[in-house]
């Protein structure tokens, strides 16, 4: 408490004051709000779930082959050679994470956000079947063990490790490839150890972060909410509570709004859907993932208070305090004219890629030869890279010096985005070198 009678928080709200945990039981969120991002998710899961199993014209969809080096985006491949592409693409992605979240705030992390579209649309739904509401989940947490809490217990952690399991696996067919994910699935645990002991820690890691871990991977773990302090200003569209329609808050007798008092009655619904445990009246926080299910909870108390909805809505600080609308600022025109250089970097890298890519090195430990008719002979390691679609037989021929150039080892015929390596021999007379 400060000497102007404020106070701040400065610790987290799932954490008490001897730094134990302190497990969040919302209740379960209903509304306009809620609907919209249950539609939302279910596209979003289809496409997670559906993506691994897309080719385009025989190439993956979406493959990250980290073994093998190879990067499919869209059906298109990309090698390491390409790394260029990738960093100029990382930069604008986090340019237009900066710009996004100066105008809208953590919109990702409520709508779009993997973890929590599991969490609140997957794993707390079947919670909520199966243990009841907020409040019951709390009371059967501090019952004693019984028959009928560990019916409960063991058939939501059963549920939670399966759907675990084909998260896991689905999240493991994006670096792998579901035609060897699948040989993984159909075989005796045996013949791919090394494989099944990747799947099981997968599905494992995952049911730890859903089944305990829970909220505090948004808390303690994804940058996300740090970043806010740096991104975020008083023009930023966030989850806000109108404080000056609200306060002074208080509970309405039934004669009617006492003298004084704002539109919120204090009766904490917002608080109670809050997954991450926090308060919004309490201003923008790192919690905060901007699930809307506070808006949801205090528009239907606004519904049968009749008044009107929006006392939590989405909103920019000024927009409360002085009725502004969004403005385009000089820092997001700033991002905007930094984002475009960078795509059109990566637009321009793209169009101007090589097909093929080439790598001549001479072949380790090997010296030069001279023959006898006053010929030197060099021996070079030839890769080959098809980055295309269609298969194609690689002609080498010397554009100067004249002279002579010989495959040794394998022909250069390259499969569509496939590799191949041979050996070649260069035979240059001595006059022309000299």
């Amino acid at each position: 408490m400060t000497e102007t009678g404020e106070s701040f928080r400065d610790s987290l709200a799932t954490i008490d004051k001897r730094g134990r945990r302190i497990w969040v039981y919302p209740n379960k969120p209903q509304g306009r709000f809620h609907a919209a991002r249950a539609i939302v998710s279910v596209f979003l899961l289809a496409f997670l779930f559906g993506a691994p199993f897309i080719k385009i014209n025989g190439s993956p969809f979406l493959l990250f082959d980290i073994i093998n080096r190879r990067f499919f985006l869209l059906g298109q491949i990309f090698w390491p050679q390409d790394l260029y592409l990738f960093a100029l693409a990382t930069i604008a992605l986090v340019v237009f994470v900066f710009l996004f979240t100066a105008a809208w705030g953590r919109l990702f992390c409520g709508w779009l956000c993997p973890q929590t579209i599991f969490m609140e649309m997957v794993f707390r739904k079947i919670e909520f079947l199966i243990e009841g509401n907020g409040p019951r989940q709390r009371e059967l947490a501090h019952e004693p063990m019984s028959p009928s809490k560990l019916a409960k217990r063991l058939s939501k952690h059963g549920i939670f490790y399966a759907l675990s399991f084909v998260i896991g696996n689905t999240f493991l067919a994006y670096f792998i490839g579901v035609d060897i994910l699948l040989n993984i699935i159909t075989s005796p645990p045996g013949e791919h150890l090394t494989g099944f002991v990747i799947m099981v820690i997968f599905s494992f890691i995952f049911y730890w972060v859903f089944a305990w871990f829970r909220e505090q991977a948004c808390t303690l773990v994804c940058p996300y909410g740090r970043l806010q302090s740096v991104l975020l200003d008083q023009n930023s569209i966030v989850i806000a509570y109108d404080f000056k329609r609200g306060e002074q808050r208080g509970s309405w007798p039934r004669g009617g709004r006492p003298e004084g008092n704002g539109d919120c009655i204090d009766c904490g619904a917002c608080v109670k859907v809050c997954p991450t445990g926090i308060d919004i009246r309490n201003g923008t926080q790192l919690e905060c993932v901007n699930c809307t299910a506070c808006i949801d909870a205090c528009d239907r108390v606004m519904d049968k208070m009749k008044l009107p909805r929006g006392l939590v809505r989405y909103a920019s600080y000024n927009q409360i305090v002085h009725s502004a609308i969004l403005r385009f600022t000089p820092r997001m025109k700033l991002y905007v004219a930094v984002l475009t250089l960078l795509v059109g970097a990566t637009v321009t890298a793209l169009a101007l890629r090589s097909p093929v890519e080439t790598t001549i090195l001479r072949t380790t430990g090997s010296l030069y030869e001279e023959l006898g008719d006053g010929v030197i002979r060099n021996i070079y390691s030839v890769k080959v890279t098809n980055k295309t679609g269609e298969a194609m037989s690689i002609d080498l021929a010397l554009a100067s010096p004249a002279g002579q150039i010989t495959v040794l080892g394998p022909a250069l015929d390259v499969k569509p985005q496939g590799q191949v390596q041979t050996v070649v021999s260069i035979q240059i007379p001595k006059s022309s070198l000299f």
